[in-house]
C-alpha cells in the first residue's frame, strides 16, 4: 500500500522534516533535479521514491526530441558537463506511458516543461495542469547547453511577460520558475519571475562551461559547449540562492529550491540556512543512486544534535 501524497516519513526520523512549498506539503526538503533520475520508473529501481519530499521530472516538450548528438556528457574535476539537449519523448508519450507510475508514486510530482515558443510551455502546461497527480510545473527558462527558452530566462521583462503568459493556463499545479546564473544580477531575473505570478524558485541551473581534447585539438562535447554541474558550482549556487532569499523572495514570501553540487547532508543544510525551503539533488545521484535518502537521514540527525524540532527552524536563518 503506498502511502498518501507527501511521502513516507523516514523510520529514524524523530523531529520533523515536513516543508511547505507554496501550499504543497512535501514530507521532507530533498527532491531530485531535472534531469537526473528520468521520469521515474529509471530510478525507482534504485531507491525507494516515496522517501523523497518530491520527484522532479526530466524536460517534456510538445513533441519528442532527440537531443544533441554526442559526445553529451564529459567528467570535470569537481563536477561534469552535460549537453543532452533536453531529449525525451513528448507531451503524448509522457501522458500515456510515464503519467501511470507517477500516479502510483505517492509524493508529489514537479514536471520540467521545456519549448521553443510560449506557446509550446503553454500546450505542456496546459494539459499536464489538469492531471492531479502533477502537483508543479517548472518552467526551464535556463538550460545553457539550447537554445530553446534562454531567451525568456536571461531578460527580465521577456521572463515576466512569459511567465504571465503560463500563469493564465495554470490553475491547479504549483507554477516554479528555474532561474539562470548566467545573468548580470539573478535578483532582477527573480523579481521577474515573481511578478509574472511563479509561485516558487529553482535556483539554480547549471553555469556555462566547456571541455577541450588536447590531442585533437577540438571541444569534447558534439555541442562545444555545455552546462556544468556538481561539487565545483556549489558556492556559486549557495550565493545566489541566499542573495535571491534575502533581496526579494523572503519579503514576498516566495519559496526557494536551492540545488547545485549538493552532496551530503551538509551541503543541504547549507541551502536551507541561506534560504531556501527545499533542496534538489542532481550530479550526486550518478554517483549515489540513495544520496536523498543519505542527505535527509543526516539533516535528521542534525536536527537532533542540536535540540531541533523542525527543518523549518534553519530556513533563512545564517546570520
Amino acid at each position: 500500500m503506498l502511502p498518501a501524497m507527501g511521502g513516507a516519513p523516514l523510520e529514524t526520523t524523530t523531529v520533523d522534516l515536513s516543508v511547505d512549498l507554496a501550499g504543497l506539503r512535501l514530507a521532507n526538503p530533498v527532491m531530485t533535479a531535472s534531469g537526473t533520475s528520468g521520469f521515474g520508473p529509471e530510478h525507482a529501481e534504485y531507491m525507494d521514491l516515496r522517501k523523497l519530499g518530491a520527484f522532479v521530472t526530466k524536460a517534456v516538450s510538445p513533441e519528442a526530441r532527440k537531443g544533441n548528438p554526442p559526445e553529451r556528457i564529459v567528467e570535470t574535476r569537481g563536477g561534469m558537463l552535460n549537453a543532452i539537449g533536453l531529449a525525451n519523448v513528448g507531451l503524448e508519450r509522457f501522458v500515456a506511458e510515464k503519467i501511470p507510475f507517477l500516479q502510483s508514486a505517492g509524493i508529489p510530482v514537479i514536471v520540467n516543461v521545456v519549448g521553443h515558443s510560449v506557446e509550446d510551455y503553454q500546450t505542456v502546461c496546459r494539459r499536464l495542469d489538469s492531471i492531479d497527480c502533477v502537483a508543479g510545473l517548472e518552467l526551464n527558462v535556463s538550460c545553457p547547453n539550447v537554445a530553446d527558452g534562454l531567451e525568456f530566462g536571461t531578460d527580465p521583462q521577456r521572463l515576466s511577460k512569459f511567465v504571465t503568459a503560463i500563469r493564465r493556463d495554470v490553475h491547479r499545479a504549483k507554477l516554479i520558475v528555474k532561474l539562470s546564473p548566467n545573468v548580470t544580477d539573478i535578483t532582477e531575473t527573480a523579481r521577474a519571475a515573481i511578478d509574472g505570478g511563479a509561485d516558487a524558485l529553482s535556483v539554480i541551473n547549471t553555469l556555462y562551461g566547456m571541455a577541450i581534447n588536447v590531442d585533437t585539438w577540438k571541444p569534447i562535447l558534439a555541442n562545444r559547449t555545455g552546462g556544468l554541474s556538481g561539487p565545483a558550482i556549489k558556492p556559486v549556487a549557495l550565493y545566489m540562492v541566499h542573495r535571491v532569499y534575502t533581496k526579494v523572495a523572503a519579503d514576498l514570501g516566495v519559496p526557494i529550491i536551492g540545488m547545485g553540487g549538493i552532496t551530503d547532508w551538509r551541503d543541504a543544510v547549507e541551502f536551507l540556512l541561506a534560504g531556501a525551503t527545499a533542496v534538489a539533488v542532481g550530479t550526486a545521484l550518478f554517483v549515489d543512486p540513495q544520496a536523498p535518502i543519505h542527505i535527509c537521514e543526516g539533516i535528521a540527525a542534525y536536527l537532533n544534535r542540536r535540540g531541533l524540532q523542525s527543518v523549518r527552524e534553519l530556513i533563512g536563518k545564517l546570520k
